[in-house]
Order: C-alpha cells, then structure tokens, then sequence
C-alpha cells in the first residue's frame, strides 16, 4: 500500500503552524511509511518534510477547494486519507487505512448527535484511492457556480453524488471534541464567530477507540485551553 496523507490550507483561516502540527501528530500516530502533503496557495512556513501540491485557479474559497482532491491532476499515487486541519489526533490511525481496503471511506456528520439516523457526510477524514472518484472533480470544475450556488458545503455537494458509495467510518473512531467528548458544550458568545472559547476549561479525554477529535465550528484547536488538547495539538 502507497499511504499518503493529504490536507488542504487556503487564505487565512489556518496558518502553517496548523499543517506543521498536523505533520507532527500523524508521525506519532501512523505506523506506516508515509508521504504528507498539503494543497495550498501559500507554501510559507511549512515544514520541508511536508511535499506541497499547488490549487487550481479557480475563484472559489475555503472548503470549495475541496473536490479537487479528488481530481487525478494531483501528483500522488496509493491511498488517500484527506484530513482537514482542525483535527487533533488522539492514538493510532492506522485503522484507518486497514479498514474496508479499496473502498471510499469517510465519517458521519455530527448532526447525528441531534438528529437520529443521520446519514450525510462530515468531510473533516475521508480517505479513498486516488483517481478512483475523479468523476467528483470533474464535474465540480465544470459546474462549481451552480454548486456553490445549491450546496450548503463541499460534503454536502460529495455525498449528493457518493450517497451509495461510501463506507462510514465507525462512529466511536472519529468524534466530535465540543459535542461528543467534552460534557459542557457552550461557548462564550460575547465574542464574535472565529474566536469564541469555551466557557469552562474541562479536563477530560477521548474514549480509548477515538483516534482523532474533530473541531467544527467554534473553537479552533489553538483557542482550546482544554489540558488534552494543549498537550495534544503540537
């Protein structure tokens, strides 16, 4: 198997010190030979051990870039596993690439917490086989303003074309830090979207099969003051 291990940093919102510590915690935790790489419009400050992948001209931003890891434009070969930066990864992934081998695997949305039986896509950890999904790209480059313009998002844009294709990631492998592993869940609103805390700091930790925590929404990982994380995210 040709593992690789690929992330996306567009404008602002993430700085480099996100990839750098993304870099970081998957050389802890994937026990395979791997390549990383990071699609990005600006390579600076990234780690030289990290194989930048340049994005395509498109007039689009954040996670509308997202299709094109799809696209068999990228120079890579083997085994994709996309992971989106604000994710702290808490033990082994390995499991990650052994599980349904060949397959187009990916996470449920955390909706599921509300609502029961929800099965559309959370993209933060998708992982597939490069090329072999290449038809998502192709129609995204030639359709993305009627797709911005219909879709909320990139996952829900990926699961109206692959609702039949994927094999979901168990659930207890993949959570979410603020609504399925902390207890508190509020935020200090008095601060406006992008920078908001949690009210309380809580010390607790994933569940011993959760491999990676995802931060959706507020807060980012570097406003976390939550002690797990602080030793974690680095």
């Amino acid at each position: 198997m040709n593992v690789n291990v690929l992330c996306l940093k567009h404008g602002k919102k993430y700085s480099a010190d996100y990839v750098n510590r993304l870099y970081n915690m998957v050389s802890r935790n994937l026990h395979l030979p791997f390549n990383f790489y990071c699609l990005t419009d600006d390579p600076s400050n990234i780690k030289s051990e990290i194989k930048i992948l340049t994005l395509p001209s498109l007039p689009v931003n954040g996670w509308w870039y997202k299709p094109y890891i799809f696209s068999d434009k990228i120079n890579i070969t083997g085994t994709i596993l996309y992971l989106d930066l604000d994710v702290v990864i808490t033990s082994s992934i390995d499991k990650l690439f052994d599980y349904c081998p060949g397959k187009f695997c990916i996470i449920r949305d955390f909706l599921k917490v509300m609502v029961k039986g929800h099965l559309k896509y959370n993209s933060s950890v998708i992982r597939f086989e490069q090329g072999s999904l290449k038809h998502i790209y192709d129609h995204y480059e030639k359709n993305y303003e009627h797709i911005i313009g219909r879709y909320f998002g990139d996952q829900d844009y990926l699961y109206s074309l692959t609702r039949n294709q994927a094999a979901l990631f168990p659930d207890h492998w993949i959570k979410s830090w603020k609504w399925e592993i902390r207890k508190n869940k509020y935020l200090d609103n008095r601060k406006p979207k992008g920078s908001r805390k949690f009210k309380i700091i809580e010390d607790v930790i994933p569940p011993t099969e959760c491999c990676i925590a995802v931060f959706h929404g507020d807060p980012n990982p570097h406003l976390c003051d939550d002690p797990y994380i602080v030793k974690t995210w680095i």
